[in-house]
């Protein structure tokens, strides 16, 4: 678990839930997250303090605040008959599905005994991820390939749950370098393989929509982990069975 390091502010209250009526729930589940000490970055998960029913309202929270953005923008959300639901619509986008990854639990995955005692190597991908930039919010799409050098006591999951798994950690605001650390992490506790391998390719709209503009460029990053990153041969073999890595 992360410990949280920030300073508490006026309008958070660090032993947990106010209960003063009109406090906004997004301050009631700060006060949760520092009392117990919980890290709350833009690419953590923080379903565990989060109670049923609350993300509906929460749900009309940041729609309120974004509201206001709109109004800071200087654009006339009740006579322009294209942005009068917009708050509405980018709250749902962002709690339900672009940032998911951040209020609900990680999805349940069935693990299986290698009864077969598999121990060679095994290549999932490529999985098609979709996240946000942290800086800018903008839009980072890709795709992901996984490999596994199972061994005898590595627990076995279908190879659907792989990309369930890359969805729930990659429905966050993320920086590349981070999320596929976050998703090897994940999988070694869930598998506990010999070997684990990722390589992540994406392209970055915080480059492409602003800033240089440019949609060509992508970025290439990996995770070599026990074999591996011990086997130059058994990396070597991973990355040539990948499409257009060799």
């Amino acid at each position: 678990m992360f410990t949280n390091l920030h300073t508490s502010s006026p309008n958070d209250d660090a032993s947990g839930d106010h209960h003063e009526p009109g406090v906004p729930l997004s301050v009631r589940i700060r006060g949760r997250l520092r009392a117990a000490g919980q890290r709350f970055n833009a690419n953590d998960n923080i379903a565990a303090f989060i109670q049923p029913g609350e993300l509906d309202e929460l749900l009309d929270e940041v729609e309120g605040k974004m509201k206001d953005v709109l109004s800071s923008l200087v654009i006339d959300t009740e006579r322009d008959h294209n942005t009068g639901e917009t708050a509405r619509r980018v709250a749902k986008m962002y709690l339900n599905e672009v940032f998911r990854g951040r209020y609900l639990a990680a999805p349940a995955i069935t693990e299986f005994p290698n009864a077969e005692r598999l121990n060679e190597l095994m290549i999932v991908g490529p999985i098609t991820v979709r996240s946000a930039c942290s800086h800018h919010l903008c839009p980072v799409i890709g795709k992901i390939w996984i490999g596994i050098l199972p061994n005898e006591h590595t627990n076995v999951i279908g190879l659907s749950k792989y990309a369930r798994l890359a969805e729930w950690v990659m429905g966050r605001p993320q920086i590349q370098e981070e999320a596929v650390v976050q998703l090897a992490d994940l999988i070694q506790e869930r598998t506990q393989p010999d070997g684990l391998a990722l390589v992540m390719e994406a392209t970055h709209f915080c480059m492409g929509w602003r800033g240089v503009k440019d949609l060509d460029s992508k970025m290439i990053n990996s995770v070599m982990r026990g074999s591996f990153l011990k086997d130059g041969n058994l990396r070597r073999e991973f990355l040539a069975l990948i499409p257009g890595k060799n």
